[in-house]
């Protein structure tokens, strides 16, 4: 699954449309949905999407015994 696919996921499942998180995260509509597009975020960009939408965004590798770094 795509970040992007990701993003849309959450949008859904909180009931909100890519314009409104667009808003929640200072941004344009148009600006979003062209960053949804071609799936690129910053880390940061990912922080203010999760904050926007009362989630916490987790980044890490999982190495094979399971210990997160």
């Amino acid at each position: 699954m795509t970040i992007s696919e990701e993003i849309r996921m959450l949008c859904g499942r909180f009931s909100i449309s890519i314009a409104e998180l667009a808003r929640r995260t200072g941004q344009s509509p148009q600006n979003l949905s062209s960053k949804l597009k071609r799936g690129s975020f910053t880390v940061s960009e990912l922080e203010a999407i999760a904050k926007a939408t009362g989630t916490t965004y987790k980044r890490c590798f999982v190495l094979d015994n399971g210990e997160e770094v």
